[in-house]
């Protein structure tokens, strides 16, 4: 039996698409016969074949001005989109360290660029009839680290909050809303830490990924989840095979979330 996701020839917008799990989708869906556009602060000197670069911050309403504009002016339009931007800068202490700054800076990173970038090209795929776009979340939205990701685990849970009400809004005009919610993922940036972490603890790699998972109350599976079972997760949902799915989020996270 083939299971072929029937998305050669779909257009895609992915953000943050140069490393970690944006890099690991736009690979994905190339193969799949994709025409992808990625976005990233700088264009990377050696280029995906079948990827458009756009280089902007899409932490500015500019930046995401800029990618909007760059997908209708390449593509015509959009089949696909898929927000794998985000991440923190906060610093660690506690809500006492959390100054307005801070927190407008974890909000313009992990809520504004999807809100931006959903109601430039919405417009688009509501004319079409058809869409999909997807939200990466993150469990820190059920599962924050008071100590250090209480801005970033409230944006993540704003930017769910709003994908709800996206979803619900747009189904009827045939466009799918879905959440992606990782947990904690195996990337490049991701290995830097276990790194500084051993080097700290004097323990090697392995043992500072398991200081990252006794953190996190431990990853049932006894290991992080890989990028590319993200990015395989996210081409499935945003195939035709996922179809009558939206409106929900879905938990990629090895079973750290506990669960009844």
């Amino acid at each position: 039996m083939s299971f072929d996701l029937q998305l050669a020839g779909r257009r895609a917008l992915v953000t943050a698409g140069t490393k970690g799990v944006g890099a690991a989708v736009v690979s994905t869906l190339v193969a799949a016969g994709v025409k992808v556009i990625s976005t990233a602060r700088s264009i990377p000197d050696a280029s995906s074949d079948g990827v458009h670069y756009v280089a902007a911050d899409m932490s500015t309403a500019e930046g995401c001005t800029a990618v909007a504009e760059g997908v209708l002016d390449h593509l015509g339009g959009v089949d696909i989109i898929v927000n794998v931007l985000g991440g923190s800068s906060a610093p660690p202490g506690g809500f006492a360290k959390l100054t307005d700054d801070v927190w407008a800076r974890e909000l313009a990173l992990n809520l504004m660029p999807a809100v931006r970038l959903d109601r430039a090209l919405l417009p688009s795929m509501i004319e079409q009839a058809s869409g999909v776009i997807i939200h990466v979340t993150s469990i820190q939205h059920e599962l924050p680290l008071p100590d250090s990701t209480t801005a970033y685990a409230a944006a993540k849970a704003a930017l769910s909050t709003y994908s709800k009400s996206l979803s619900k809004e747009v189904a009827s005009k045939g466009i799918r809303v879905v959440r992606v919610s990782p947990g904690w993922v195996e990337t490049e940036a991701a290995v830097a830490l276990a790194d500084r972490l051993a080097a700290d603890a004097g323990t090697d790699r392995e043992g500072g990924k398991q200081l990252i998972m006794n953190a996190l109350g431990g990853i049932p599976i006894g290991r992080p989840t890989g990028p590319r079972e993200v990015a395989d997760l996210i081409a499935f949902l945003v195939s035709p095979r996922a179809g009558a799915i939206t409106g929900t989020e879905f938990t990629i996270d090895g079973g750290t979330v506990p669960t009844a």
